[in-house]
């Protein structure tokens, strides 16, 4: 805009002419034109800026999941994770996601009951501090995300604890996944191991 374009008294004495004049200004707004169409140019580039993923360069191992109590109906069970990291993973582990692949129906959990340890359900160590513990309504996905990650050569493992064991007895498989530390991070999958639930004695009044 012209009023942007500075000119000093010298520069104006030379200025005579209404063509003159017009070509300064028509410089002038094409000067301001183009500097916005590089401020543009800018934005645009910061939006398609690539931003890589994070990956671990040696994955995790879900060692076993353990129930405390395998009879249906009962309220008092702890559902557990052993994972270990092992020392070459290359990043550390932030958060883990936990979902219910197969089975006679959905388990409900007490989320703000979730517990995790260093070591595994048979050797619980130090307690872990858990960030946050979400499900997604959709999917039935539980992901647990640590308020420090990991490091490289940990055993761990993540205690659930559901509202009460299923109705119905079977197989139940649980799929896990881990995410390492990171802006992009690439969640890798262990893969599933399963619980099996027997009727018999009635839990349903357990606590």
């Amino acid at each position: 805009m012209l009023k942007h374009f500075k000119m000093n008294s010298t520069l104006l004495a030379c200025v005579s002419s209404p063509i003159v004049i017009l070509a300064i200004a028509i410089a002038g707004n094409t000067l301001t034109s183009n500097s916005t169409i590089a401020e543009s140019n800018v934005g645009e580039t910061k939006q398609t800026e690539y931003i890589p993923q994070v990956a671990f360069r040696k994955a995790p191992r879900l060692v076993d999941i353990y129930t405390t109590f395998n009879t249906v109906r009962m309220r008092s069970a702890t559902y557990y994770f052993d994972v270990t990291i092992p020392e070459d993973a290359g990043a550390p582990l932030h958060k883990v996601a936990i979902e219910l692949r197969q089975g006679q129906e959905e388990i409900y959990y007490k989320l703000e009951k979730t517990v995790a340890y260093l070591g595994d359900h048979r050797r619980k160590g130090d307690k872990l501090a858990l960030e946050t513990v979400s499900i997604d309504e959709s999917t039935g996905i539980i992901t647990v995300e640590f308020t420090e990650p990991l490091p490289p050569d940990t055993t761990f493992t993540i205690g659930l604890k559901p509202r009460r064991n299923p109705d119905y007895d079977g197989i139940y498989v649980f799929g896990v996944t881990v995410f390492p530390q990171g802006e992009n991070p690439y969640g890798l999958y262990l893969g599933s191991r399963s619980l099996t639930f027997y009727s018999g004695y009635d839990g349903f009044f357990g606590y």
